[in-house]
């Protein structure tokens, strides 16, 4: 692993209820550049056409493609994330976006934070997830 990660773990054995495969970690030892995402949400990075809506594993494909998309304009690839900060509008949603999540950082073990807040920017949007990489030195 290109950074240190402490304590990896993944969603199979501490969720054993819920059908998850995320590889995450409790904390992440970085040094380099950094590069901070402005939270992304299921919207088109060109067009600002709304994706999946109504459905929360397609907007959730949207959302970490465009994290794709962003690190990679920025130079870094997706093993460099640190940090991801996920907010849901709907407890619900919860699994099919992480496990949608888990697809696209595997192996790769940020620290991530779970939010269920109110709303999001617009009505239609049930997932915005914000990413904070490191390049290393």
């Amino acid at each position: 692993m290109i950074h240190t990660r402490i304590r990896p773990f993944n969603t199979r054995k501490t969720y054993p209820e819920q059908k998850l495969d995320n590889d995450l970690a409790q904390a992440v030892v970085a040094r380099g550049t950094y590069v901070f995402l402005r939270g992304q949400c299921p919207q088109d990075l060109d067009t600002a056409a709304n994706v999946g809506v109504g459905d929360p594993a397609a907007q959730a494909h949207k959302v970490m493609q465009n994290i794709r998309q962003l690190i990679a304009e920025c130079g870094a690839k997706m093993e460099h994330i640190t940090k991801l900060v996920v907010y849901l509008t709907d407890i619900r949603h919860r699994e099919p976006v992480y496990r949608v999540m888990g697809e696209y950082i595997r192996g790769v073990h940020p620290v991530c934070t779970g939010l269920v807040v109110v709303a999001l920017a617009r009505p239609e949007w049930l997932v915005e997830i914000d990413a904070t990489a490191v390049i290393p030195e």
